[in-house]
């Protein structure tokens, strides 16, 4: 008999895993982690191989036990207060029965618009306790934006916060003018003036019971809780669907197999609560464990070690850009001053890496890949350098035609696996057991699959992101599809180019995208670039011999754009369409521009008069 798919992909797992850590250079300077944390990694492996969806089995349920285990225990931890475990399961309960005077129920939908407070995450605890849906809108969105975000929730219920009350009055109509025992205005200052049409959430709260609603008892893994939005980059957001199976499992991944925290860890966390990272990594990996999570209102470069030794905290959750952010910082004999046993996270570059863990002494990183629509992860769980780890379930790297935008089939019409060191497009495959829960929108789910891709009536989630094979079954993460460009018959990766860019003293940050060149196919590379001192002082000769020597010609950046500052998302994700909208053009922007013409090896001012020739075709590239 042969065995299943996603077990086979077990097995293959255990081998390689097995094969690797055989290997000297790896076993020998991890043997006593790997061991310290073996019964860690049992119990989140109990959680992730949770296939019955219905179960009975949520996040509730973890909030429930920690309030029966260590009731006076810290459960979360923000400014100067702090939530016991009890506080925390008997808050969300008063949450759970004031939404369920108002009629909500299973499979409801709850939009949520705070800011980063105890009360959007009690708030949250007490939707999904009912089994309803809480729709996490992100706190940036204004306008239309937010009125889309708000739609495709199909909410009927609001929790706003009064410091995101007026963006919410500004759009109100155009919902359909919800009544005021529908909109719940979470109060933040002790004097603020309750809106009209609109329900004081705190004051009903605290008039409600606190016992468990009994809708929590039939809410199960495969239950939604959650409502992520994407980052709305490259067009209006659309709403992904986070169940309570996919929280649990990152609880089990994350928190125990991964961080492996204990009762007395310390979480703390500068993200945004609508973020996934925070939502359900961050969340996930201290409520599983008993731990506390300290939270921060938004992210201060400047305040986050001050916060770290205030809160005592022991681990944190991180996106690449965080970690830029605290390098960048001017080192101080502070930076070891800390608790911080182990961080996790994803988008960790390779450049800064090892710097990171240098300067400020951090032992454990537990970089993971994964996306709030796919469904699978990769986590490193050994604690390896540059790697977003393994995993066990079924995926493929396959070969990707960056000019036509779509993967390599070969003559029996499959796709094409690269082999180990090569770089390809991560899918995975798509089953009961590893389910693509998708988005709101059923075409735009449908978009995010590939079919027949080795045997015909296969499914496959497309994750559109290119990763290299580092062998037993490691990768490390590339690009997205979307950024990576081809030029000169070859396969430009943004996020390298960056690295190497950021490597330059005088570089703080940098973002790399491709732009169009009037007679030349494909897109060459331009650089957005902030810098440490002023432009008049930046070596230009001395940055093109540090590109040159470390990229091959064809990854050159043959524009640079000097900025004060880059523009991202929330979550730090760097916004680029607006970048390749303007290109080179100055007339277009007003920042300094330099380009790198054609067989020369130095960068020169981009005048009006040389940006003519090129748009004319007559500075062929």
């Amino acid at each position: 008999m042969k065995a299943a798919p996603d077990v086979r992909a077990l097995i293959r797992s255990a081998r390689d895993l097995a094969g690797l850590v055989r290997q000297p250079a790896v076993w020998t300077p991890h043997a006593r982690l790997v061991a310290r944390k073996l019964p860690s990694v049992a119990r989140g492996l109990r959680l992730i191989g949770k296939s019955d969806k219905s179960e009975a089995l949520s996040i509730g349920t973890f909030l429930e036990r920690n309030a029966r285990e260590r009731p006076d225990a810290d459960a979360i931890l923000y400014e100067d207060r702090r939530y016991s475990h009890l506080q925390v399961h008997e808050l969300s309960n008063a949450w759970a029965n004031v939404l369920a005077a108002r009629g909500v129920r299973k499979g409801d939908v709850v939009a949520v618009l705070l800011e980063n407070r105890p009360e959007v995450m009690l708030a949250i605890a007490g939707i999904v306790k009912l089994g309803a849906i809480a729709a996490v809108v992100n706190t940036k969105q204004r306008h239309k934006v937010l009125q889309h975000s708000f739609t495709v929730a199909k909410a009927s219920t609001y929790v706003i916060g009064e410091e995101l009350w007026d963006a919410f009055a500004e759009i109100r109509a155009d919902l359909g003018g919800p009544k005021g025992d529908q909109v719940l205005w979470v109060r933040e200052r002790e004097r603020a003036k309750l809106p009209a049409a609109a329900t004081d959430a705190l004051a009903a709260v605290a008039d409600a019971s606190p016992v468990t609603p009994h809708a929590m008892a039939e809410v199960t893994l495969g239950d939604p809780c959650f409502y992520i939005y994407t980052s709305g980059t490259t067009g209006l957001p659309k709403a992904s669907v986070m169940s309570h199976n996919r929280w649990v499992k990152a609880a089990g991944a994350f928190g125990m197999a991964a961080m492996a925290l204990r009762p007395d860890d310390v979480l703390y966390l500068a993200l945004p609560l609508y973020h996934n990272n925070a939502l359900t990594v961050a969340w996930s990996s201290a409520a599983a464990s008993g731990a506390a999570i300290a939270i921060r209102r938004k992210f201060s470069v400047t305040h986050f070690w001050d916060d770290v030794r205030k809160f005592g905290a022991t681990a944190f959750v991180y996106i690449g850009e965080l970690c830029r952010y605290l390098l960048n910082q001017a080192p101080t004999p502070r930076d070891r001053d800390h608790a911080i046993r182990c961080i996790s996270g994803n988008g960790l570059r390779p450049d800064i890496w090892r710097p990171f863990k240098a300067r400020f002494g951090i032992e454990e990183v537990y970089e993971f890949y994964a996306a709030s629509e796919g469904n699978i992860a990769f986590v490193n769980l050994l604690n390896l350098d540059c790697t977003v780890g393994l995993c066990p379930a079924p995926y493929a790297l396959v070969a990707y035609d960056v000019d036509r935008d779509e993967p390599v089939r070969g003559p029996d019409g499959h796709m094409v696996k690269v082999g180990r060191g090569e770089i390809g497009l991560l899918i995975a495959e798509v089953s009961e057991r590893y389910a693509f829960d998708g988005y709101t929108d059923p075409k735009a789910s449908e978009k995010k699959l590939f079919r027949d891709v080795f045997t015909p009536g296969d499914c496959w989630f497309n994750s559109g992101d290119l990763l290299r094979d580092q062998g037993f079954r490691h990768a490390q993460f590339i690009d997205r599809v979307g950024d990576t460009f081809r030029w000169k018959g070859e396969n430009v990766s943004t996020n390298e180019v960056a690295e190497v860019i950021n490597g330059f003293p005088q570089v703080a940050e940098s973002t790399v995208y491709g732009v169009q060149v009037p007679g030349s196919d494909g897109r060459c590379g331009m650089a957005a670039l902030v810098l440490r001192e002023p432009v008049e002082r930046f070596d230009l000769d001395a940055f093109a011999r540090h590109v040159q020597g470390q990229l091959p010609s064809y990854a050159w950046p043959q524009f640079l754009r000097v900025r004060a500052e880059l523009e991202v998302t929330g979550t730090f994700k760097q916004i680029k369409s607006d970048l390749r909208k303007q290109g080179y053009d100055p007339a277009q922007v007003a920042e300094p521009l330099f380009v790198l013409p054609p067989k020369h090896t130095a960068y020169v001012p981009l005048t009006g008069d040389l940006h003519r020739s090129i748009a004319a075709g007559e500075t062929p590239f």
